[in-house]
């Protein structure tokens, strides 16, 4: 049993008897009057809640036909505002001997990303259809989607029945088309069954209005219906790194749940990415130590030694380890409203880890109604494809249909914070064992030795027109006269030849630094001192780019100078059309600048001359050692 899962009110829950399902389908169909059926009939409803329902069916006028159960789930404030649901509605209930969590999502196209969540972690799908409509675009689109995030069972809920005089051809008419359009979907189980969610014909028992129908109730299917986290337990351990719990000199563990398998006390495990082996000494939870964890537990695993284990590792048995790769084959569920931008750069959330990713074109767009996929540029909102996904580094991983844990993802964009998409990984493009990097025999200290030097990277960011390129240009003059080697990657030149292809949109700023600070970290590695000049106007951006070098070698100079000083030298009279309107995304004007919060040094411009700036800067490169003592002694004066 998992010990850290409570139903409301912090009772235990055994996870294998509860089932947690969504209800999904077009508008209209009757989603939430089913569900609100399902909890009136079940003895699910408190007393004041019934008070309620009864109070808010009088308020809305229900004509006469008895109790509104969609005031259970919508609510009568959304009801009257909007007419419509926007969230995923989770409601709580027991029937029997089991427990449900039941998730009502919208059925309007445009909250395609709400069934998602839903959707995410449930064991089966309530596909209702109006028995009056058919199968609509939104009832193949949403069973797309169950299909993508590995519900493998479904019960069809032909709703609605009395409407069309409980008709058994009406009924089977539907069965028989849903069938053949969900044949290529990968369903193990589709169970039909007509209903009324309004007079509640099949929900709780069988109906007298369709002697036709034989089956059992829908109550009766969910109540059989197998968990998918039962089988957890048989699935090969798996452990993301949650938290490196270090509360004293004295112990140092691993938090996190298990996402499957089990682990006991004197298991070996190993490390991903990478292949490092360690024994399990302890299993630490807040109720004392246990000898073995499965599948649900959460907990605090101590190893037998030292190991670097960081945030976003995963910890698996040698036996069966994940897949770990850099380029990853994937399904999007895209869920923004901004389309998907090939040349932006994006954050991949897998799991506990974190890494850069960019997708790969052309995407594969499929057609919700055919399924078949056409090569696209982008995918839009609600839009369903595949695509390669190209990472910053390697990620541990399995495919999503063997563990949801560790093969479900989304994107975010980094620089709204706002999720993307929704992604189930299918495997590796390439896995990273497959391209490995190739060692060298002369490391970037033995370079950087050679020319008597640190190799490093001086990292200049401010405003247009702040000085930063003279600046640069005035330090690199000196460190040459100096008997330095040196190269200046100044961002005007970078877009004559490397980014001449970017713009000056947020993605392609975010691309343009992305370049060159790949182009700083290789020409580092080879011994240089690299002086970097570039608004770099994005904090997050700059981090990735520090992120490169190793700890000390990447120094951020901000060449601080006040946006209405920068604005009166305007030397390119950038300023000037970027006030006129003629120029979209500028920095200070119409995109910002975020100033650094730790810089190594920053020189005031409107305080100090740009020579005062190189010799402030040349100085700082003294103290932290970049620069060989037998070289800094050579006295140079711009």
């Amino acid at each position: 049993m998992a010990r850290d899962q409570r139903e409301p009110g912090g009772e235990p829950v055994d996870t294998r008897s509860l089932l947690r399902f969504i209800t999904c389908g077009s508008v209209d169909d009757g989603k939430s009057t089913l569900i609100g059926r399902l909890l009136y009939d079940t003895g699910a409803l408190p007393d004041d809640q019934l008070d309620t329902l009864e109070k808010d069916s009088r308020a809305v006028g229900t004509q006469g036909v008895g109790l509104d159960f969609a005031l259970l789930v919508d609510g009568l404030q959304a009801e009257r505002e909007q007419g419509i649901t926007i969230d995923v509605a989770y409601r709580f209930f027991r029937a029997g001997g089991r427990r449900f969590i039941v998730a009502d999502t919208p059925g309007h196209e445009q909250y395609t990303r709400n069934m998602i969540t839903g959707a995410s972690t449930a064991d089966l799908a309530v596909i209702l259809i109006d028995a009056r409509k058919g199968v609509l675009t939104q009832t193949r689109r949403h069973s797309r989607l169950v299909s993508l995030v590995g519900i493998r069972r479904v019960v069809l809920a032909v709703n609605k029945i009395d409407l069309v005089g409980y008709d058994q051809a009406t009924f089977d008419r539907i069965v028989g088309e849903y069938r053949a359009f969900a044949a290529s979907l990968g369903f193990e189980d589709i169970a039909a069954i007509p209903v009324s969610g309004l007079k509640g014909d099949n929900v709780i028992g069988r109906s007298a209005d369709t002697p036709w129908y034989g089956g059992p109730s829908l109550l009766e299917l969910l109540e059989a219906a197998p968990v998918l986290a039962s089988a957890g337990a048989e699935r090969p351990f798996r452990f993301p790194v949650q938290w490196v719990n270090r509360p004293n000199a004295d112990f140092r563990g691993f938090s996190g749940t298990v996402a499957g398998g089990t682990v006991a006390v004197g298991d070996t495990i190993r490390v991903l990415p990478g292949e490092r082996e360690t024994v399990v000494a302890r299993i630490v939870t807040h109720d004392g130590d246990l000898p073995r964890a499965e599948a649900g537990d959460a907990v605090t695993l101590v190893l037998d030694r030292e190991i670097d284990i960081s945030r976003g590792d995963m910890l698996v048995g040698p036996a069966a380890p994940a897949m770990t790769a850099d380029r990853l084959h994937a399904d999007l569920a895209w869920m923004d409203q901004a389309p998907l931008d090939p040349t932006k750069s994006y954050l991949i959330k897998l799991g506990t880890g974190i890494a850069g990713a960019r997708i790969v074109t052309p995407v594969q767009v499929v057609d919700v109604e055919t399924g078949a996929g056409t090569p696209a540029p982008n995918l839009t909102l609600n839009g369903i494809g595949s695509a390669e996904i190209a990472l910053d580094r390697p990620m541990a991983f399995d495919p999503y249909l063997e563990n949801r844990d560790t093969g479900g993802f989304i994107l975010i964009d980094r620089l709204t914070n706002a999720t993307a998409a929704a992604g189930m990984i299918r495997g590796a493009v390439r896995k990273s064992s497959d391209v490995q990097w190739q060692e060298l025999d002369v490391s970037t200290s033995a370079r950087a030795a050679l020319k008597g030097q640190r190799a490093a990277v001086v990292w200049f960011t401010g405003l247009s027109g702040a000085g930063k390129s003279t600046i640069a240009n005035l330090l690199e003059r000196r460190l040459h006269h100096g008997g330095f080697h040196t190269y200046t990657l100044d961002g005007d030149n970078l877009r004559h030849g490397l980014n001449g292809d970017l713009g000056f949109s947020p993605p392609d700023r975010v691309e343009n630094v992305r370049r060159a600070a790949e182009a700083a970290k290789l020409m580092a590695e080879a011994g240089l001192i690299v002086l970097v000049s570039l608004i770099s106007p994005y904090r997050t951006d700059r981090s990735l780019a520090r992120g490169l070098l190793p700890p000390g070698d990447f120094l951020e100079v901000h060449v601080d100078t006040p946006l209405e000083i920068a604005e009166q030298r305007d030397v390119k009279g950038l300023y000037r059309r970027a006030r006129a309107g003629e120029i979209k995304d500028f920095t200070g004007v119409s995109s910002p600048y975020e100033p650094p919060e730790q810089p190594e040094i920053r020189v005031d411009t409107a305080a100090m001359s740009p020579d005062a700036a190189a010799e402030a800067i040349y100085r700082m490169l003294l103290e932290r050692g970049v620069l060989a003592p037998a070289y800094a002694a050579f006295d140079y004066t711009i």
